[in-house]
């Protein structure tokens, strides 16, 4: 998404916009550095919803996400798939409901790590639907979802482009999709809210400035991103990763990350899940 939008944001302003990788601790060694930097446009955040979940799994962490960031846009979006081994007798959320009830404790569902999405997901299934489900935890997406291949675990929540080739080859069933609205790529698909209403667990890029940075650089930023976001070649890219384009207000991206965040605060303390 980065390097997408650096391109194409670079031949609009004819300045170079670099790319830094900065992983670790769950994101917060790249979020950090941007809190930390001048507000003067030149360094921005580029991060996903996971924004939204670390102060809640990291209660020391030495930002605020509220204070210290200055929303630009959700640039994309795209919603989860819930998808589980084709022995599993269940075809649609209610019937995993069914099960789930019939077999308290012993149905088991994937996470790609505590407090990863996959795992946050798994856990608004949960609660939404006041299921027992055993959740299994992986050191990585690769490693659950190979199990769930194999059939050693029932299902998981996984990236739609990551799971929907092993639907298409039959070697998962997709049971639901995770945002509100039906998947464009696999339109039979129904959503998890039509049988839970209201559940909703996308992953989103945003785009962030430093805490401080003047308004009109903030315009400026915002109209090069969604020009950026509105060109064939990047829309063409996002939508072959599954990702819907988007490019909302700053105001709007705020009220994003105020509801994401009243959200996983509900249900990392309802789990009680902490990060050591």
């Amino acid at each position: 998404m980065a390097r997408s939008l650096a391109q194409s944001m670079t031949a609009s302003t004819g300045q170079q916009f670099v790319v830094e990788n900065r992983p670790g601790a769950n994101a917060l060694i790249g979020t950090g550095a941007v809190a930390k930097s001048a507000p003067d446009g030149h360094t921005l955040l580029m991060t996903t919803n996971i924004f939204t979940i670390n102060p809640w799994l990291y209660p020391n962490i030495p930002f605020n996400v509220e204070r210290d960031f200055a929303p630009v846009t959700l640039a994309g979006s795209a919603p989860n798939l819930l998808a589980a081994h084709p022995s599993i007798p269940a075809k649609t959320v209610k019937e995993l409901v069914a099960l789930a009830r019939s077999r308290p404790g012993q149905l088991t569902i994937a996470a790609a790590g505590l407090g990863t999405p996959s795992h946050l997901a798994a856990e608004l299934l949960r609660q939404s639907a006041k299921i027992n489900l055993l959740i299994v935890h992986y050191k990585g997406t690769g490693a659950s979802l190979n199990d769930v291949i194999g059939g050693q675990v029932a299902m998981s929540f996984g990236t739609l482009p990551g799971l929907a080739p092993f639907v298409k080859m039959g070697r998962l069933r997709a049971l639901a999709v995770s945002g509100l609205q039906r998947a464009g790529s696999l339109p039979e698909v129904p959503t998890v809210a039509e049988a839970l209403p209201g559940f909703e667990v996308v992953t989103w890029y945003g785009l962030f400035a430093p805490a401080g940075t003047p308004r009109e650089i903030i315009t400026r930023l915002h109209s090069e991103t969604v020009k950026a976001l509105a060109g064939p070649d990047v829309k063409q890219r996002l939508a072959a990763q599954g990702f819907d384009a988007e490019g909302n207000t700053p105001e709007q991206f705020t009220d994003v990350i105020r509801r994401d965040l009243a959200r996983w605060q509900k249900v990392i303390a309802e789990a009680k899940i902490r990060v050591e």
